[in-house]
This record gives structure tokens, C-alpha cells and sequence, in this order.
């Protein structure tokens, strides 16, 4: 069924229907707005049925060419609850069980028969993360094959005993989509497209390569510079971890059957979405590809994205048959989640606000405000970054870094908010406030204290 030709039979319902369509329409212009992205797609279900889908802005900005619903963008790691849903699969055909060790299949990787399957899938086996960076290193360019991203990274010691941590790593997922590719014969995404994307009509999903002409250009920024086109992953990097693209209503209509459980027994969707425990009993907030928690006090599944030029957001409300999806084709701004927060609360409980983020008390970091100050004036210290890191700060980078910051005053103070592990690394993010502008940093730090990211990202709350 083409879900253009359904689309205004929706939106013409009702006048309470055109109401709330205006509300949603006012919502993503003035985000998008705000945020200088080139564009951005959102899909809101309610009661279970798909209540609104539009696109905003351009899929090309030099070209002019707009973005539209039947635009497809990457969805990055919304990817991984497609990979698990598969696995479940493969178990309720009696394959193989979440709970089999990775070395009935793979005896050749560390630890292989501590660890099962279901720690992959939850984050909780201790492969270290061979992708935690946030914007595209120059090892990504070039195509790779999924074992060569095995043999490099899940042969290293682990970065923790198997369930007693959580702490997320691409590199399961790519072991993940190995054991089912192993175990069913299959290729990934052929399955998915047999079991899933072609009964539910979601004709638009799919592995992101190759690139269609009418895929969108995918973008960039600099601290708060305009949006510059960059290059995608090349193949092989992101195999059931976060490998597929599709519209936000071909999401939808996955969120609808998940909310209706329809792909999968009930005994699986108990799985799918019961948050896994460490073995000391602390919570994961995690399930299986799924984030457990809240939002306003509404149970919410969900998961973000983040591949090279795109970010995507996915929230799942069960106890109110509601979703919201949000796609945009720029990284480097912190656009789909709020966004997508804001359109959930506009059907969940327009009265509630928002919670804001809470910050930890820290004292000012003497480096980080030194580095920010550096790149108000277009140029950086590069012995205290990664190889990475120089690339990433290219000419261009250090121009819109200066065009940005110069303008937003005296940098008056950086508060840590947050720190956790990653790919053997320390991920840290900050609150930097300048006289006429706050802004987030994201930031990840290697053992020998030199920094491998340091972004600075606008905020459109």
C-alpha cells in the first residue's frame, strides 16, 4: 500500500486532526530553524496507527533538491534492535539460543565461551567498541569486511569481565550479525527484508550502500559553523551494528507491528524488551538493541543513531501505542532527540515540561577551557590530540570553529556532566558557557590523556 496515497486520508480525518498536525509542523520548522541542519523527517504514531509523517528542509543544499517523505536516511544504531529481532528469530526456529556462548560459533575470539550471545546484544560482554568516535576517522573511508573488524578488536582482552559492566560496543554487534549469518546461511539485511521490511510494506529499508541519487547528502559542522558535506563509511564497517537506512514511516510501521507484536511470539517480545541485569543485580537500562526508561513518567523504549553525516532518534511508548521517530542527514547538532522528546511530550502529556539534564559538580577543567579558547581563535595545540583527532581539525574545521565561537564572547565557564567508557577510552561531555551562547562538548579522552574527539555542538534546547 503506498503510504502517500494514505497519507492525507489520515491527515484530513478531523479538525482536532489538522490541529495537532500544526502544532507537530510549528514544532520541527522552528527546531530545524534553530539548528541550521539541512533537514530533518519525523514520523509521530498514536493509538497504535500512523498519525503524521513530513519532511523539512533540503536532501541536497547545493542541488536545492528537497528532502521528502519518501526520503530515506541512515538510522545508525536503531539498526541493532533489526539485528536482535533477527537473532530472536533464528531462536524461535530453534537455531540456536540467546544464551549459547560466542564460541560455538567463534571459539577463535577472547573469551569466546564466556560470553553469549545475549551479552552481545546487551552491551554486557566486554568487547571494547571499535567505533566509539563521533565523527568520521580516516580508517572508515576505506572498505572493510566484518571479520577484518573481528579479528582486529575481538581478539584484544576484554575491557571487563563478561556481565558484570555495561558499557556499549559496536563490536558486539558486528559478532552478533556473524553468528546469525553463520547459523541461518543467510545474508543480514536479505533476511530482515523477507522477514520484516517486506510484510510490513516498509519498501523504502535496507542496507545504506550503495548510495541512490535520491538519498540525501550528508553533512557536518564545526562548532556552530554551516553545514559541510562529508564523506559516508565505506563498506563493510557497521555489519548488523548499524548498516541500514529507511524513511521515518517505513519506521513507524516497524514501531506499529513491535507495538501490535506482531513479527515476533510473545515469549520473544518478553525478551526483546526486559532489561538485562548485571550479575551483581544493578540495572543495564538496557534490553536487547532496545534502551529501557522513561520519559515524563511514560514507559519508553528507544534507541538514537549516529553514522557519518546522520543522526537518528527513535522513541517507543507500549503502554500508549504511540512512537515518534526523527531522521536528519547533519551530524555534529544535538537536533533529533530533542526534537523528538518534544513531539512525544506534545501526544503523551502536553502539560508536562521537559526535565532538564542534571550536571555534576565539577570544578572548571583548566585543558578544556584552554583548547576552546584556541579554537575561538582558529587554531589548536596538536600534541594533545590523537591522529584522529589532527584530521578531524582540518583548515576548514579550525576556519568554522573561529567564524562560530569568535562571536559568542568570553568563555565564562565548562562544567563536566558526564563520564563513562568506551572503546578503551574515556567518554567525557561538558557545558561550556559563553557570554552569549551555551554550548555541549563531546569528548572522548585515550589512557594516555591525549584527546581522540573533541567536538563542540549547538544545542536546540
Amino acid at each position: 500500500m503506498n503510504f502517500r496515497r494514505v497519507l492525507p486520508a489520515v491527515l484530513l480525518c478531523t479538525g482536532a486532526v489538522w490541529a495537532q498536525e500544526a502544532v507537530f509542523t510549528a514544532k520541527v520548522t522552528a527546531a530545524l530553524k534553530k539548528s541550521g541542519a539541512p533537514s530533518v523527517s519525523v514520523a509521530v504514531v498514536q493509538d497504535g496507527k500512523l498519525a503524521f509523517a513530513k519532511a523539512f528542509g533540503l536532501a541536497d543544499v547545493a542541488a536545492g533538491r528537497a528532502a521528502g517523505i519518501d526520503t530515506r536516511y541512515s538510522v545508525g544504531s536503531i539498526s541493532k534492535q533489526f539485528t536482535a529481532a533477527a537473532l530472536l528469530l533464528l531462536q524461535e526456529q530453534g537455531q540456536l539460543t540467546l544464551d549459547d556462548p560466542v564460541a560455538k560459533y567463534f571459539p577463535e575470539f577472547t573469551r569466546a565461551s564466556d560470553i553469549s550471545i545475549r551479552q552481545l546484544l546487551s552491551h554486557t560482554s566486554g568487547y571494547e567498541d571499535y567505533a566509539p568516535q563521533d565523527y568520521l576517522i580516516p580508517l572508515w573511508i576505506q572498505p572493510t569486511q566484518p571479520q577484518a573488524v573481528l579479528t582486529q578488536w575481538a581478539k584484544k582482552p576484554l575491557d571487563f569481565e563478561p556481565g558484570t559492566k555495561w558499557e556499549y560496543s559496536n563490536t558486539n554487534y558486528v559478532l552478533a550479525a556473524a553468528i546469525f549469518e553463520k547459523v541461518s546461511g543467510r545474508n543480514l539485511v536479505d533476511f530482515l527484508r523477507e522477514r520484516i521490511f517486506e510484510p510490513l510494506g516498509m519498501s523504502s529499508a535496507g542496507d545504506c550502500l550503495p548510495v541512490r541519487p535520491s538519498d540525501p547528502v550528508p553533512y557536518t559542522r564545526y562548532a556552530t559553523g554551516p553545514p559541510r558535506p562529508v564523506a559516508r563509511e565505506g563498506a563493510g564497517w557497521y555489519s548488523g551494528a548499524g548498516e541500514l537506512c529507511m524513511t521515518p514511516s517505513d519506521l513507524a510501521r516497524w514501531d506499529i507491528a513491535f507495538l501490535d507484536r506482531r513479527v515476533l511470539t510473545e515469549r520473544s517480545y518478553v525478551e526483546f524488551t526486559r532489561e538485562v541485569k548485571l550479575a551483581n543485580g544493578d540495572s543495564t537500562h538496557y534490553a536487547l538493541g532496545l534502551q529501557t526508561g522513561e520519559l515524563n513518567g511514560t514507559p519508553m523504549l528507544s534507541h538514537t543513531g549516529e553514522v557519518s553525516g546522520f543522526l537518528a532518534a527513535n522513541y517507543v511508548f507500549p503502554g500508549r501505542k504511540a512512537a515518534v521517530a526523527a531522521l536528519s542527514n547533519e551530524d555534529g547538532i544535538r537536533l533529533v532527540s530533542p526534537l523528538a522528546r518534544d513531539l512525544a511530550a506534545a501526544i503523551l502529556d502536553p502539560s508536562k515540561a521537559r526535565a532538564a539534564p542534571s550536571a555534576k559538580a565539577s570544578s572548571e577543567v583548566p585543558q578544556v577551557r584552554g583548547i576552546l579558547e584556541d579554537l575561538q581563535k582558529g587554531r589548536v595545540d596538536r600534541a594533545l590530540f590523537t591522529a584522529n583527532a589532527n584530521a578531524y581539525f582540518s583548515e576548514r574545521a579550525l576556519d568554522d570553529f573561529k567564524a562560530s565561537l569568535a562571536g559568542l564572547g568570553k568563555l565564562k565557564t565548562v562544567t563536566r556532566t558526564t563520564e563513562e567508557s568506551r572503546g578503551g577510552m574515556t567518554h567525557r561531555g561538558y557545558r561550556a558557557e559563553f557570554s552569549k551562547k551555551t554550548l555541549a562538548l563531546n569528548l572522548y579522552v585515550t589512557p594516555d590523556g591525549k584527546y581522540e574527539q573533541f567536538m563542540v555542538e549547538d544545542q536546540i534546547q
